[in-house]
């Protein structure tokens, strides 16, 4: 069984930003036991069934050996009932034979089938720009980055931002909402990494007085405080199966109902969704829903790490010390060394925040030279190194506190200070977790 796969690039697109291109199709298993499942629809038949030799194997008890046929047809498709024992359904309809488009879905057994078109590369020159938004950067991978923001800014189309940890996603998000139409209208995020799975579906679509124990008063979800203008859906990946099916309805319906709500209300916004784990591979894995994968990723574009494109640090520098009044300031010399030395695990917000943090330490300072740079090795990059040089129990405890604060340090920043979320990553009680943040001098005295 062949299985089709996402190529690594800036970005892919879908049906109509993919140039109307509909040649290239798949089959996809939406929903049932091999959810995620898919086969390429070329130019030979396909066959769906639970036979090893069908080209789309399922394991669906419902499924016959050869249950369902496809062939292309131009660009339709010819679908055909192998003579199965419980029939092939299509619009709620047994078939034998059926011509259909591109977004036709089937039911075989337990199981959902729709005709899905496959991703295309989207073809961009290097935008001429050498920003976006709070975004900056002089690298060609960046400013390709550009051309394709400058594209999806212009129109409605849902866009999923891929990237780790610190690439810039938020910010390539409010930056789309800003260039678009929309940009008088709210921007909300939602981070879906740190909402408990009992409370995601009040966050999305609010709630009534009463709906639930501790719902004291009527609450508006994000949907409706996005209404006229953006929902960025940030850690995307993090929400469960049963969330994920009532998220597809709202945005394909736009239309909400609030926990415990008799009514539902109408709802317009534009979804921007970001992930730093690999969705592709969630939905091979049966673990995120493919029909919301596809309907969230019209456009999917991947911000490169810092690590990929270490010439950006001068300007990203540069304009970090005008915002934050350091004017005329030439990014150079022995700072600038040390900065392009490092690895960057935590991308663009960790030299931020190293930035940030040598502005704090170096007061009056004149220019970039005068910083007194600090940058905290992370410890899977920097191996802890053992002190022979002292009595073995101060040995050990200095190690133990450098583990500590290196420790805490990266998973910290891959946090995004989130100490609740960071919390429940860690398996450390908060109250805890916040006196060792403070110890190591993460979280400043008296912070939150």
């Amino acid at each position: 069984m062949a299985e089709s796969s996402l190529e690594t690039t800036v970005a892919t697109a879908h049906g109509e930003m993919a140039s109307g291109d509909t040649t290239h199709c798949q089959l996809v298993v939406v929903e049932g036991p091999d959810m995620g499942r898919a086969v390429p629809i070329g130019t030979e038949p396909v066959v769906v069934g639970t036979d090893p030799s069908s080209s789309l194997v399922l394991t669906d008890d419902r499924v016959s050996s050869q249950h369902l046929q496809l062939v292309r047809d131009g660009s339709w498709f010819v679908a055909k009932d192998l003579e199965s024992r419980n029939g092939t359904l299509f619009q709620g309809a047994l078939i034998a034979e059926s011509r259909v488009l591109a977004g036709a879905t089937f039911k075989v057994g337990h199981s959902y089938l729709r005709i899905q078109p496959q991703p295309q590369n989207l073809e961009v020159s290097p935008s001429q720009a050498r920003s976006f938004g709070e975004l900056v950067a002089e690298s060609l991978v960046m400013r390709e980055v550009f051309a394709v923001l400058e594209q999806v800014a212009a129109s409605d189309v849902t866009v999923l931002l891929e990237g780790e940890t610190g690439t810039g996603k938020e910010l390539a998000a409010r930056a789309i909402h800003e260039a678009s139409s929309r940009r008088k209208g709210p921007f909300v995020t939602l981070d879906c990494g740190a909402l408990p799975a009992t409370l995601l579906e009040s966050e999305f679509f609010g709630h009534v007085k009463g709906a639930y124990t501790g719902a004291a008063a009527q609450r508006d979800g994000a949907f409706v405080r996005a209404h006229g203008g953006t929902l960025f859906l940030d850690e995307l990946g993090h929400i469960p199966l049963d969330a994920q099916a009532r998220l597809l309805r709202a945005i394909e319906e736009r239309r909400v109902r609030p926990v415990g709500a008799d009514r539902e209300r109408d709802v317009n916004v534009r979804i921007l969704a970001a992930s730093q784990v690999d969705l592709n591979a969630r939905v091979a894995e049966g673990g995120f829903r493919p029909d919301l994968f596809y309907r969230l990723s019209v456009v999917r574009l991947r911000l490169p790490s810092l690590q990929e494109r270490r010439e950006d640090i001068p300007p990203i520098v540069s304009a970090l010390l005008r915002r934050r009044g350091l004017q005329n300031s030439h990014v150079s010399g022995s700072n600038l060394d040390r900065l392009m030395a490092y690895d960057w695990p935590g991308n663009v917000r960790e030299l931020r925040n190293v930035v940030d943090r040598a502005l704090a330490l170096s007061p009056g300072a004149a220019s970039f030279e005068d910083l007194r740079l600090s940058i905290r090795p992370t410890a899977g990059r920097n191996p802890l190194s053992v002190r022979t040089d002292l009595p073995y129990s101060e040995a050990k405890q200095w190690i133990l506190d450098a583990f500590e604060s290196a420790y805490l340090s990266d998973t910290f920043q891959r946090a995004d200070g989130n100490i609740s979320a960071m919390a429940r990553e860690v398996k450390l009680d908060r109250k805890h977790l916040r006196t060792l943040l403070r110890r190591h001098g993460i979280l400043p005295e008296g912070n939150g």
